[in-house]
């Protein structure tokens, strides 16, 4: 299999989740080029992991880096603007989620990207580190039956610096964006429609929501409630899966089966999957579509419909209404 040089674009904290990974498989991945223009940050982050081609300017990492991939890192504020012309260099990117804050941006990118047949990739990087791919495999086996309900709680205290204190969507775009993927994986389908409510707490420093509750229901005829808080002194991740046949209780580490009458699981499934290892084999699922041609599960187009889930949730909040999906996409 090829080696692949990698670049990227943005040197801020989540930059570190990809290198730590990527170090996994330096058979297949070189990180070759780094741009940011905070000079400090890009110094300590090429330093730290030997990158020698440094860039402060987009332009120049698109002229002179010689990349075969793009990783991008930056803002979601200002993703549009450097996406684009990296789709245009004809740079395969593999893109942080979400790759846009708002669905009209990310359906230009994923129409640019298909007009110009470059392949772009998200980060999908909790469908193994959260116990999402072991529900699915355990539904799929029919263990609990047919699903009828999912409950999921993710709640905990999350002060926020910088960028993010300034946009309009917060806790649900940095959260939910993870989650609303994930209930597509475990039932098998797209939503069918959405209705949100949102606050923000006086506790948090941010321009956005802090604090959302989303009811789903998808295709199947499944419930999810979703609550999402940042503002929660009590820390807790949670997801129950009700079948017709047996109750799963899961969190990041763990799956646990119960029947009826159990006052203890009768069945118990390990995770042990990092976000790091996650988005290593994320990044290697764009390398073997570029290689192969054959669109993987994480591909933009896919993400389109988890980001037409999130744009509905506030549509709904905003409106105070009901929104409609058909084929995951708004109507």
């Amino acid at each position: 299999m090829k080696k692949f040089n990698v670049g990227l674009i943005g040197a801020g904290g989540v930059t570190e989740l990809h290198l730590e990974g990527y170090k996994g498989d330096p058979e297949r991945i070189a990180f070759t080029a780094i741009c940011d223009p905070n000079e400090e940050i890009l110094k300590h982050r090429a330093d730290k992991y030997g990158i020698p081609q440094r860039f402060t300017n987009l332009d120049d990492f698109i002229r002179e880096s010689g990349v075969d991939v793009a990783v991008v890192c930056t803002p979601t504020s200002i993703r549009k603007q450097i996406v684009l012309p990296l789709l245009e260099a004809g740079f395969p990117l593999f893109v942080e989620k979400p790759f846009s804050d708002t669905l009209s941006d990310a359906v230009e990118i994923t129409e640019k990207a298909k007009q110009l047949g470059i392949p772009v990739a998200v980060n999908q990087n909790f469908r193994r580190h959260y116990t999402f791919d072991t529900v699915k495999k355990i539904v799929a086996e029919n263990t609990i039956g047919k699903v009828t309900m999912i409950t999921f709680n993710n709640m905990f205290y999350r002060q926020d610096t910088g960028w993010r204190l300034d946009c309009e969507r917060h806790a649900l775009s940095v959260m939910g964006i993870h989650w609303f993927d994930g209930f597509r994986q475990v039932l098998g389908c797209e939503a069918e429609s959405i209705v949100s409510m949102m606050s923000s707490s006086a506790s948090i420093d941010c321009k956005g929501e802090t604090d959302a509750t989303v009811q789903i229901k998808f295709e199947n005829g499944a419930i999810v409630t979703y609550t999402q808080s940042f503002s929660s002194r009590i820390g807790r991740t949670e997801m129950i899966v009700i079948g017709e046949t047996g109750t799963l209780r899961c969190d990041h580490g763990s799956v646990e089966l119960f029947r009826n009458g159990d006052r203890e699981p009768s069945q118990r499934w390990e995770n042990n999957c990092s976000r790091e290892e996650n988005s290593l084999e994320n990044i290697k699922q764009l390398l073997t579509w570029i290689e192969t041609g054959v669109e993987p599960a994480n591909s933009a187009e896919d993400n389109l419909k988890i980001v037409a889930m999130l744009e509905a949730a506030y549509t709904s909040a905003k409106e105070n209404r009901i929104v409609q999906l058909r084929n995951g996409v708004l109507i």
